[in-house]
């Protein structure tokens, strides 16, 4: 195995079309020697960040931000905006209205929906609710929707849009108009709770107030989810992990856009490279730009009691990703996905996978998809634990971190890097970065803060290669 790994790097590594300036950023980044503004593959397609004298977001200048929503507020049915907002997702609604749908990172004694004593608790009927929970436990998790009116750039309406269920991470909208919630722990039904949780759900993009059913999609299997995104032209969905040791997945629904239907889980795997560990720990690393052809691994006993979905996809062949995280479809019809931990210092991982011309049929082996190791900076001044991830309207991916000190970092197609925001207020990660449909809004969560903020600015000024010098500006 470890000769073969080693002769593939060494025939196979090769940098991505379009990602060519790679090679010669990361060698720059890693011999510490080069101050940030003199890389040549960093960027200030904005300019530089200035310190928000709020002592909240700092931004370039031009942008500003509000911030739209507040653990604890009480929403506009009443109930109570809960704390630790994470994946969003945004629709377009009517009169100019954004619908954007929200994760809540909950286990049952966090601050829900529910208020003091969860007095609100008995408001909802038990069919509402995916977990009655027993002996006073609540599941607190869930989603929260919030109408927002981008030409007056403030919330109009709020509501709880799903109830009973724990750690909803990040998800991905779907083609068909709504957001699959994703919870990010696997525990089984004990005496305080009534039912296994570890699934994804689906929740409708509605302007109306409702509740949406809680059903399992339990095809899509029981694991330590994070995020997904689905293919459009093929209602394909892929699925990250987010384990030290994680697979990335994908789900071949029976019926694309009836994910009730069920459909099949897959592992992906290297074709004659069984069990690739591509973290890039220990042993000879696999370069950036690397690219791997791509075939995928039945899965059973999905609903993996014993949370061994993972370790049984690697002896089959899968390969192992540090912390699966972010992941987004993009508009050039490529899968994108972070990995938190990966790479050699454990900064961070980017992934690139384009879906073969017969992705998920008969077919797929006659040109089998292919994975590419798009960025690994192994240097915390640039990108430290990329997190949930978004794709911009001008193709950028716009990418959360996950640290105390957290930034918004863009990736140009191109591979140049910028700092778009950064987090001075609060020790807490960025989470949730999504646009609104016009891309006029960006919205994004500071998790632990409870804050979700609306960022508007100048967006269509991309990618001038300004340094600060050019500015008159220091950072």
């Amino acid at each position: 195995m470890a000769n073969t790994r080693r002769t593939f790097i060494k025939q196979a590594a090769q940098l991505a079309v379009g990602f060519a300036g790679l090679e010669t950023l990361l060698n720059q980044w890693m011999d510490g020697c080069v101050q940030l503004e003199q890389l040549p593959n960093f960027i200030y397609p904005y300019g530089p960040l200035r310190t928000d004298q709020r002592g909240v977001l700092s931004l370039p200048v031009g942008f500003r931000y509000a911030i739209i929503s507040r653990a604890g507020q009480r929403m506009s049915d009443g109930f109570f905006t809960p704390d630790k907002p994470d994946g969003m997702a945004t629709f377009a609604g009517p009169d100019d209205t954004v619908i954007v749908i929200r994760n809540h990172e909950l286990m049952p004694k966090d601050q829900g929906p529910f208020g003091s004593g969860d007095r609100q608790y008995g408001r909802l009927n038990p069919s509402q609710v995916y977990d009655s929970g027993a002996n006073g436990t609540v599941c607190q998790g869930g989603t929260t929707t919030l109408i927002y009116d981008e030409n007056k750039e403030k919330v109009v309406d709020s509501y709880l849009s799903l109830a009973g269920t724990l750690r909803n991470c990040a998800g991905g909208p779907t083609p068909w108009n709504s957001w699959i919630t994703c919870e990010e722990v696997v525990v089984n039904a004990n005496d305080n709770l009534l039912r296994d949780h570890g699934y994804n759900f689906e929740v409708p993009a509605s302007r109306e107030p409702q509740l949406a059913e809680p059903y399992a999609l339990k095809a899509m299997g029981r694991f330590n989810h994070e995020a997904i995104c689905v293919a459009p032209n093929t209602g394909i969905i892929y699925e990250t992990e987010d384990r030290h040791d994680g697979l990335i997945y994908r789900f071949i629904p029976a019926e694309p856009g009836n994910l009730r239907a069920g459909g099949q889980l897959q592992a992906l795997k290297f074709i004659g490279l069984p069990s690739f560990d591509i973290r890039n720990w220990e042993g000879e690393p696999t370069p950036v730009g690397t690219s791997f052809g791509v075939e995928w691994i039945d899965m059973d006993q999905v609903e993996a009691p014993e949370d061994d979905l993972r370790s049984r996809g690697y002896l089959q062949g899968a390969v192992k990703f540090a912390r699966g995280e972010g992941m987004w479809f993009g508009a050039d019809g490529m899968v994108y996905w972070a990995c938190t931990n990966g790479g050699k210092e454990q900064l961070g991982q980017l992934f690139r996978y384009r879906p073969s011309p017969y992705e998920g049929t008969s077919r797929e082996s006659e040109e089998p998809g292919q994975l590419v190791l798009m960025l690994e900076p192994n240097d915390a001044r640039i990108l430290k634990n990329a997190d949930n991830l978004t794709m911009a309207p001008w193709g950028d991916l716009i990418i959360c971190e996950d640290n105390e000190a957290p930034r918004i970092v863009g990736v140009t197609p191109e591979g140049k890097v910028y700092h778009l925001a950064e987090n001075i207020g609060y020790a807490s990660e960025f989470a949730g970065c999504t646009f609104s449909p016009s891309g006029k809004t960006l919205f994004v969560n500071i998790q632990h803060a409870g804050l979700t903020f609306a960022i508007t600015g100048p967006w269509e000024k991309t990618h001038q290669e300004l340094k600060p010098d050019q500015l008159g500006q220091t950072g």
